[in-house]
């Protein structure tokens, strides 16, 4: 005889039952997540909101990231509506439930491509740079591993900081399988950006590629570290020696003071 437990889908050693599938919805999610609501979150989380439009319910991301795992099996169309919300610890949640969809290894590679196609269409909605980190490197990095990637040069072009951010950060995902071609070639689009966003990514991104290619972020660093933004060039430089970090850094202050 089935205990309650078994007859729920959960057994005793698990501490959070997946949802049935008629409650994989934009609606039963936000529901949910509402009631997660923490007045310390609203103000930490407000900053996030990337214009008047948006807002913060207060909600800590330990616990979207959370819940989006509960619900990562999601319909694509359920995923679609809580991109469009305004809430957005409610887009975390839904760039969250397609970072672990693009990451699981049964989803097929039709799936893939739809995550990678809600992804570009609904780009205005994933707008801020957390947003974009939580998901580009699998959902976009991924799907392109083995495809033309023309469009991370678009990309890399827009107006849009976000969409300028999903380009660099996106080749996160080539870095670890050991290609850092890409990663080079993008931050060179991008020096010269205005935004201290995509110093931050962009910088990153080479500290990994100087991680698998040491010697390609010497070589770029020799040709470009008097030009780029001192941001950017303090993150490339984070796995350096002291001595080396002051060599790079020396050259940019020198170019300033000429």
């Amino acid at each position: 005889m089935m205990s309650n437990n078994t007859k729920q889908g959960k057994t005793s050693d698990q501490s959070v039952a997946e949802p049935e599938q008629e409650q994989l919805t934009a609606k039963v999610f936000v529901e949910k997540l509402k009631t997660y609501h923490s007045p310390q979150a609203v103000e930490a989380n407000d900053h996030l909101a990337s214009d008047q439009d948006d807002v913060s319910i207060g909600v800590r991301m330990g616990q979207v990231f959370a819940l989006a795992k509960e619900y990562m099996n999601m319909p694509m169309d359920e995923v679609e509506k809580l991109l469009e919300s305004s809430i957005h610890e409610v887009r975390v949640g839904a760039v969250s439930i397609m970072d672990f969809q693009a990451r699981n290894k049964k989803t097929s590679e039709g799936r893939k491509k739809e995550l990678f196609n809600l992804y570009i269409r609904h780009h205005d909605r994933i707008n801020t740079w957390d947003l974009v980190d939580r998901s580009a490197p699998y959902v976009v990095g991924s799907y392109l591993f083995d495809k033309k990637r023309d469009v991370l040069y678009k990309l890399a072009r827009s107006k849009k900081m976000a969409e300028r951010r999903t380009a660099i950060v996106s080749t996160g995902y080539f870095i670890r399988q050991g290609d850092v071609a890409d990663t080079f070639k993008i931050a060179e689009f991008l020096l010269k950006d205005k935004d201290d966003l995509i110093h931050k990514a962009t910088g990153w991104m080479l500290r990994a590629a100087g991680d698998v290619e040491r010697d390609q972020l010497l070589a770029f660093l020799e040709k470009y570290a008097v030009s780029m933004p001192r941001t950017m060039l303090r993150y490339a430089l984070e796995h350096f020696d002291k001595k080396q970090r002051e060599v790079f850094m020396n050259m940019k202050n020198t170019s300033l003071r000429s």
